[in-house]
């Protein structure tokens, strides 16, 4: 029995939507990545809200991989319980993306980028989700030992048998995101994005060539990381709070936060301020002006914070 209404307004409550490279699919200018928050850790009700308030405000893209959580498939278990509570009548109006490519389970085949790790994690993935497909598929990184064919004809393979409408690739190297695009567009299966880390402290995309790529050939982009995993927002202007990631150290290492790092981070935020913003609007607002970017994932453990990072997409 569902009882998530989804507000009537919601492709009017300010979002807006780039194309997706050359192709027909639109994706919001912020998508929401359950990369933290929505494990087996997270209070359900929380993760339910967060997505409740997303869509409710135009985030049609949910972005997961079969090793999110903690623990292991637990992120996609969670878009399992919510598509049988709240979305399934709302299943067309939803872009689910889901990856494999990371450590997922014990032995050979349960890692990188093999047609037998792929096709099962797959599998896997649509039952966690409770979906019959997903509407994009990547792998999650490049493997330098599996030959490329084999990771891309897996690719190939999932869209022709229907579990994947799309397919893509994450933090593959440039020559390798040449050759996949070549291999996937002779096969009649075009290489729709690429999933990379991009923001103000990193811009190795950028710098590697990636984004003029994507740009020229007509795949999207999209920016994982983009607040740096909180370095690029005020809660380390003046010091590493004892609640945040580096004071846990998860993630982010306390001897990352560098007298020479702190006067960056200081200079953005004056830059933010002159503009009328804070430093993580500023933040993602910068990514979604850089050329052939089409949209940024944002992760959120509250309503609060979702509500705070939607401003980047509203006019100064």
């Amino acid at each position: 029995m569902f009882t998530y209404k989804a507000a009537d307004d919601r492709y009017d409550s300010g979002m807006t939507y780039n194309r997706c490279g050359r192709s027909g699919v639109l994706l919001p200018k912020v998508s929401l990545g359950f990369w933290h928050n929505f494990g087996s850790v997270d209070p359900y009700e929380r993760s339910r809200e967060i997505t409740h308030f997303a869509f409710d405000h135009g985030i049609t893209h949910f972005d997961l991989a079969n090793n999110y959580g903690p623990v292991y498939g637990s992120a996609e278990e969670t878009m399992g319980r919510l598509m049988d509570d709240s979305f399934r009548p709302y299943r067309d109006e939803l872009f689910v993306s889901t990856k494999a490519g990371y450590d997922m389970w014990p032995g050979p085949y349960g890692n990188w980028g093999s047609r037998k790790y792929l096709m099962a994690s797959l599998d896997q993935s649509l039952q966690r989700m409770h979906l019959d497909y997903v509407d994009l598929f990547y792998s999650h990184r490049y493997d330098p030992e599996t030959p490329l064919e084999e990771t891309l004809q897996a690719l190939v393979d999932v869209v022709r048998q229907g579990k994947a409408l799309y397919v893509g690739i994450s933090r593959w190297p440039l020559e390798a995101t040449r050759f996949a695009y070549n291999y996937l567009k002779e096969r009649d299966v075009r290489l729709l994005i690429y999933q990379g880390r991009l923001n103000m402290l990193d811009r190795e995309p950028q710098e590697e060539g990636i984004l003029d790529f994507c740009a020229e050939q007509g795949v999207g982009f999209i920016s994982f990381s983009p607040l740096a995993q909180g370095l690029l927002t005020d809660r380390y202007l003046n010091g590493i709070p004892d609640d945040s990631r580096m004071a846990k150290g998860k993630f982010l290492k306390e001897s990352m936060l560098t007298s020479e790092l702190l006067q960056r981070l200081r200079r953005y935020n004056e830059q933010a301020h002159d503009r009328g913003e804070t430093l993580a609007e500023h933040a993602l607002r910068w990514i979604l002006e850089q050329r052939g970017v089409t949209s940024v994932l944002v992760g959120a453990s509250s309503t609060q914070q979702l509500e705070k990072n939607l401003k980047c997409v509203k006019p100064l």
